[in-house]
């Protein structure tokens, strides 16, 4: 076998296991894709796979319906001998010389299992023209599924605002490393960037800004409903924050009733946090929040909506409990479940509250203790908006320079004593956008540090070496390139 060729040990996340057969799989220009009659989902997942392949190859790869058994030569995506200990995400992958076989007890699980089949293929599968070949896949077994639920990123499109193209672009960048969640911070102090229906002036006032008064915006309800489908496509949830009661700022210069003094202040392009607040003792304060909760609501399949809670400086200890307790009903009474940064923890919290860590580890345990589930995003490792290093062109640095092998040499499980694997929801990465204006400035700062924390929530434990995941990123350099990704080559790292 070609020494050049990408192996069954060569995958990102790492799987649960792999092992080699020591042949060869070739896609040829007569190979088909296979599913299984009857199913819209899997013809979309396997359309999915072929309009992946097809730029590189050249090949035509038609999805077909099976009748009797697959042909020679081709890939059979199916979910009839289904096996539940793989559960909702998992996969079975079979190679032969003769035959691709990915199999999953859900179709999320094929989905996921098409991105492995993607980096089985030699690099050059990524390219955007025809490239010369040969198309094989070494032979062998991959069984996998995730180790946590939820794997995902954040995107704050509010300090600065990124296009449906941009957004879409991002989502598709997580789908290949098999992440699942992405959350979209909405509302900040700098910008508001969804169409409320009952609440306009929120898109069309708090939306016209962005810090250093570079380009706003805003989504129509639309453009969000397209962005949500899009992510659902590749079995990405979306998750809408809209922050409160602090990063408010947007809002209450779009609406002066959301004031106690009736007075909308300036709209605001700078950085600083903490001083903004809703009015907690007005009544139009909850009027609004549950219009606007409803609308999101309604235009979000998802269980979850995210109302930040963070950095509330501005609010009383007393009011910020008064408010939070009566805001996690009204998500509530919308049939989702309230997310909130981990200074949710300070008051009492209805199940199934999630809490999302980022630098305080008891307010992780005591969330844990209150019986929510914890999502991790330690600032010190996850925050793709700090800097690598201090000649990095964008971002911060307050919770100190991230290296990459800084974001892959951690475990949720041993960073924060008190909360136990069962109460640990995830791992997500946020990536705040005040000093990124540009989707490629994003990339820089999100890549490679995202496949870390994605390999962090999907693979097991067991095994973890960061010799050997610096080693298989390396030669996803020319994978990275095909796929036009602005990443950030670190010095820690071995590139082809």
């Amino acid at each position: 076998m070609n020494k050049s060729l990408p192996t069954l040990d060569t995958v990102i996340p790492r799987p649960v296991s792999a092992t080699a057969a020591g042949g060869q799989f070739t896609l040829s220009p007569n190979t088909s894709i296979y599913i299984e009659p009857g199913s819209p989902e899997l013809t979309g997942i396997g359309q999915y796979l072929a309009d992946k392949l097809k730029p590189a190859t050249g090949y035509k790869l038609p999805v077909l319906s099976l009748a009797g058994s697959p042909a020679k030569g081709s890939i059979y995506l199916t979910t009839k001998d289904r096996d539940a200990n793989l559960g909702e995400e998992g996969y079975l992958l079979t190679i032969t010389p003769d035959q691709v076989t990915l199999a999953a007890y859900q179709p999320a699980g094929l989905f996921h299992g098409i991105q492995t089949i993607r980096q089985l293929l030699p690099a050059s599968i990524e390219q955007p023209a025809p490239q010369p070949g040969p198309w094989v896949i070494a032979t062998g077994t991959i069984r996998d599924y995730p180790r946590f639920t939820w794997r995902g990123s954040m995107l704050d499109v509010a300090r600065h605002f990124f296009s449906v193209a941009d957004v879409k672009r991002y989502i598709e960048e997580l789908t290949y490393y098999k992440m699942n969640r992405f959350h979209l911070h909405l509302a900040d102090d700098q910008g508001w960037r969804l169409m409320i229906n009952s609440w306009p002036n929120l898109a069309r006032i708090g939306g016209s800004t962005a810090v250093n008064h570079d380009p706003a915006g805003y989504y129509t309800q639309a453009e969000y409903s397209d962005i949500v489908s899009y992510a659902a496509n590749r079995y990405i949830m979306i998750v809408p924050e809209i922050d409160t009661p602090g990063h408010t700022n947007a809002a209450l210069a779009s609406y002066p009733e959301l004031n106690c003094n009736g007075i909308a202040p300036d709209l605001y392009t700078g950085t600083e946090v903490g001083f903004s607040s809703l009015c907690v003792d007005k009544e139009v304060t909850y009027k609004f929040l549950d219009d606007v909760i409803g609308e999101i609501a309604s235009l979000t399949p998802g269980p979850y909506i995210h109302i930040g809670g963070d950095e509330a400086a501005a609010t009383q200890p007393a009011d910020y409990k008064k408010f939070i307790e009566r805001v996690q009903t009204i998500v509530q009474a919308h049939g989702k479940q309230m997310v909130g940064w981990e200074e949710i923890s300070n008051v009492d919290l209805l199940p199934p509250s999630i809490d999302q860590y980022w630098t305080n580890p008891q307010q992780a345990v005591k969330a844990a203790q209150q019986g929510a589930k914890v999502l991790f995003s330690p600032a010190s490792k996850t925050y793709l908006d700090m800097k690598y290093d201090s000649s990095t062109p964008f971002g911060q640095d307050w919770a100190g320079f991230i290296e990459l092998q800084d974001a892959y040499d951690w475990d949720p499980t041993t960073q924060t004593a008190g909360v136990p694997e069962t109460d640990i929801l995830g791992v997500e990465a946020p990536l705040w956008s005040e000093t990124m204006r540009t989707i490629q400035d994003v990339e820089f700062m999100a890549f490679p540090r995202l496949i870390a924390i994605a390999e962090i929530g999907w693979s097991p434990l067991a095994g973890k070496s960061w010799k050997d995941f610096s080693t298989r990123l390396g030669a996803h350099a020319p994978r990275l390139d095909g796929m036009q990704f602005n990443f950030y080559r670190s010095k820690q790292v071995p590139w082809k």
